[in-house]
């Protein structure tokens, strides 16, 4: 995924505090997406690479084992949450870890967009996601949920609140 982010922060060194705290509430305080087993591998301002493990209780069509679609959308929506809430972070780096943070309590998902190019079939699948923009009260963000060899199997576009 690339894009032309000119509005956006660039990459910054974040505070390890911040990358746990992000880590802890997508990983473990949305049970849901614990539950999914969904693994925050890196947090950049510039985007967000996560992993899914098949599971059984993911499968949404039996004869195929292939990952059910709601899990799909479930995924890349919080991916795309949490690409949107690194690049507001970022943005705000002259804010205390804690003020950026408690950004999050006002942040919400309002237009979701999810395409199913290809059967989400495989032991694991990798998720990227990135802002596309944030301003004061909307950001934006576009996601790829991919098969292990790269091949995109389902995109998604997003808007979230952001105060």
């Amino acid at each position: 995924m690339t894009s032309s982010r000119s509005d956006l922060p660039a990459d910054v060194d974040f505070e390890p505090e911040f990358l746990a705290a992000l880590h802890e509430i997508y990983e473990e305080k949305i049970v849901f997406n614990q539950w999914m087993g969904l693994r925050v591998e890196s947090i950049k301002a510039t985007g967000i690479v996560a992993s899914l493990v098949m599971k059984p209780e993911l499968v949404g069509h039996f004869a195929y084992n292939r990952i059910h679609g709601g899990v799909i959308s479930a995924v890349l929506d919080a991916m795309g949450s949490l690409a949107v809430m690194a690049a507001m972070g970022a943005k705000h780096m002259d804010e205390p870890v804690a003020k950026r943070l408690e950004r999050f309590t006002r942040h919400s998902t309002i237009d979701l967009r999810i395409d199913f190019l290809r059967p989400g079939i495989g032991e694991r699948f990798v998720i990227h996601a990135e802002a596309m923009r944030v301003g004061a009260k909307v950001g934006n963000a576009r996601m790829e949920f991919r098969s292990l060899d790269g091949k995109v199997l389902s995109t998604g576009t997003a808007a979230y609140l952001t105060s």
